[in-house]
């Protein structure tokens, strides 16, 4: 679970980051959490769109991505979550670890 100051930090790393997947019309599927998966492992931090065309509620998706993935739902700002997951390969947690010095 992340602490508020956690977040804080994470939010603003985030703030330039741009939409990396969209969610359209088929929904959160199997394929999609793979894919998520695989870059959450290389990226930590990361945005999602859900498009006008998808019957997914944000928050209701964030919940379902975020506990398929043992992600934690930084934010959600509109159609766009926020998630953060600390990297299980050490070659990419930068941002887990400048999160440890915020602590």
């Amino acid at each position: 679970m992340l602490t508020n100051k956690e977040k804080k930090y994470l939010k603003k790393a985030s703030h330039e980051l741009k939409p990396l997947f969209q969610i359209g019309k088929n929904g959160v599927n199997e394929e999609l959490v793979n894919q998520l998966d695989d870059l959450l492992t290389k990226r930590e931090l990361i945005k999602v769109h859900i498009l006008q065309n998808s019957d997914e509620e944000v928050e209701e998706a964030a919940d379902e991505i975020s506990s398929a993935l043992s992600a934690e739902v930084v934010q959600t700002i509109g159609r766009v979550m926020t998630l953060y997951r600390q990297s299980s390969e050490s070659k990419y947690r930068q941002i887990s670890e400048e999160l440890k010095a915020v602590k």
